[in-house]
């Protein structure tokens, strides 16, 4: 069906605040569309993007003709094409089995302790001072912190891997940013990538046993694997591994503070947190699109997409399908049923998936429980202007001082008053939930889940 009705809109401020009741909008009109204005076709029912996202007839390759992009994106659409989110088989199962190697439950096992601890230090010197900006403090240094140990990134030099992330991350989530962005963009990976090619060749400290780091310099010693699509993934690792997260946190912990019966809920029920964080992940998905392409002319949902043509995947609007979610729109850590599609499906279900939950359940629990009276403070939260992504600017909070915690937090700070370790970020320029504290969802994990959740 071919309809007025463009996904450009939701570009809009006043459109990101109400995003969910406009994806009903354009799933009540049709669940695949073709939008003139973004020359694709949007996919908004949660059957058409569930299956969509594993068909094997439509390809992840986001740039199939480097020479038709931008000058000015060229050089980052290169290193983009190498990556394995935007590879097919045979290329996307090779890269993918290296660096699954650690995300094993084994080293998420042994990360969970440092992901405490680092936790541990951000509230602690948060505490006594009565409020926080949960990005900038929290969702954004605890994520980038946990990556650069996977890749065993020394503490000064994590700042400048933050900095250059952003403006890629931009670009990736924006296809209509001018010139100056996507140039920025470019510089940012050429930066990154000069940087990693550094790290990993340098003889002068050799790699942390176990980090991926090693393993990466294992591989490029022992075989004949193109090192520069090594250092791609590695990139997209660093990107990827903490903007969603940092997303994921703060839209999670904006939910919360909207349905303070649902804080509550988990106050006393510390046991519900996993099917929480599940629940919150599909409620406020941090990554709200995928993109495919036609390999061939194939049918879709009943439609004929023509070879070449895209496919946007509009993962948010999934989960929020009725047909799926009975009463979407609520919060409801008793859901039953419906997988959520917020980490994707088939081949390219999200790699780090069990590390962004972890993270999120320790995060979500200290932020409950160690901060009393945590409410929203200061200015209505902003949006991030992406359609790929979902994501906060800030989110000012404020709860109950604690004195014990500072005299604890002076003990062992740095001078210039930041967690040790842990860099502040720099920013960026009401449905109820439901009352019934008894409904409980399992924790197990889900069908299918474990030989990707890896």
């Amino acid at each position: 069906m071919r309809t007025s009705s463009s996904l450009l809109r939701a570009f809009r401020p006043q459109v990101q605040e109400r995003l969910y009741d406009f994806y009903d909008e354009l799933r009540n009109a049709d669940d695949l569309f073709w939008d003139r204005h973004l020359d694709a076709w949007i996919a908004t029912g949660y059957a058409v993007v569930s299956s969509a996202a594993g068909n094997p007839g439509l390809s992840s390759v986001r740039y199939p003709d480097i020479e038709a992009v931008s000058e000015e994106l060229r050089p980052l659409a290169r290193v983009l094409s190498r990556q394995m989110l935007y590879s097919d088989a045979p290329d996307h199962p090779r890269q993918r089995a290296l660096i699954s190697r650690a995300f094993t439950p084994r080293a998420l096992a042994a990360l969970r302790a440092r992901i405490v601890e680092a936790v541990d230090q951000i509230i602690t010197h948060a505490a006594p001072t009565g409020r926080m900006d949960i990005v900038a403090d929290l969702a954004r240094p605890l994520p980038l912190t946990i990556i650069c140990d996977l890749l065993d990134v020394p503490q000064q030099d994590r700042p400048a891997l933050a900095a250059w992330s952003e403006p890629i991350a931009e670009a990736i989530g924006n296809s209509r940013l001018d010139a100056d962005g996507n140039r920025a963009a470019s510089q940012s990976m050429a930066d990154m990538l000069a940087y990693l090619r550094e790290l990993l060749t340098r003889h002068d400290a050799p790699p942390t046993p176990h980090t991926l780091r090693a393993l990466v310099t294992a591989q490029a010693e022992k075989s004949d694997q193109d090192f520069d699509e090594l250092l791609a993934n590695c990139a997209l690792l660093l990107i990827a591994g903490h903007e969603t997260t940092t997303h994921f946190i703060g839209n999670a912990t904006l939910a919360l503070l909207r349905h303070p019966h649902a804080a509550d809920q988990l106050r006393r029920r510390p046991d519900l947190m996993p099917a929480a964080v599940e629940e919150l992940l599909r409620y406020d998905a941090p990554v709200q699109l995928m993109l495919r392409r036609a390999r061939q002319d194939l049918d879709l949902a009943g439609r004929t997409i023509a070879e070449g043509q895209t496919v946007l995947l509009v993962c948010g609007a999934a989960n929020r399908d009725p047909a799926v979610f009975p009463e979407p729109h609520v919060l409801d850590f008793g859901r039953a049923g419906g997988r959520h599609m917020s980490f994707g499906n088939g081949p390219h279900f999200c790699l780090g998936a069990a590390l962004a939950r972890l993270e999120g359940a320790i995060a979500l629990e200290a932020l409950l429980t160690r901060l009393p009276g945590l409410r929203l403070d200061g200015p209505t939260p902003q949006w991030q202007r992406s359609l790929n992504f979902r994501g906060l600017t800030r989110l000012d909070v404020a709860f109950t001082p604690l004195a014990d915690d500072h005299d604890r937090a002076t003990q062992d700070l740095p001078t210039d008053g930041s967690p040790r370790g842990l860099n502040r970020a720099t920013h960026a320029d009401g449905c109820p939930a439901r009352p019934t504290p008894d409904r409980v969802a399992g924790a197990s994990p889900r069908p299918g889940e474990e030989s990707t959740a890896v």
